[in-house]
């Protein structure tokens, strides 16, 4: 690759990555802002459990680079997402219970 191409290239790259990293800004931004709201406490959580998906998938997509990976690499990892958002969604109507019972 000559270098006027690989320097394009380069500059294109930290375009995107700022772009992504300006987007994880606002992500966090719109979460603390929220936390100061008074919503109703799932409705909260299935807003703040999105936007953090939304953030990881960002993170792991961008600045760990699986976006440029193997498509099986991908999808050796989409099973172990789909477990964990199973689990989070499991627990999540135990935890609002204890956080009810906390208020007795």
């Amino acid at each position: 690759m000559s270098a006027p191409a690989e320097q394009a290239h380069q500059e294109a790259s930290r375009k995107l990555f700022m772009v992504v990293w300006v987007s994880l800004l606002v992500l966090t931004g719109v979460e603390v802002f929220l936390a100061y709201e008074n919503l109703e406490v799932k409705l909260m959580l299935i807003i703040l459990m999105t936007l953090s998906i939304v953030k990881a998938s960002l993170i792991i997509s961008y600045f760990m680079h699986l976006r440029y990976e193997r498509r099986s690499l991908a999808l050796t990892l989409i099973p172990a997402l789909v477990f964990v958002v199973g689990m989070m969604l499991v627990l999540f109507p135990d935890s609002v219970r204890l956080s009810q019972m906390r208020l007795k």
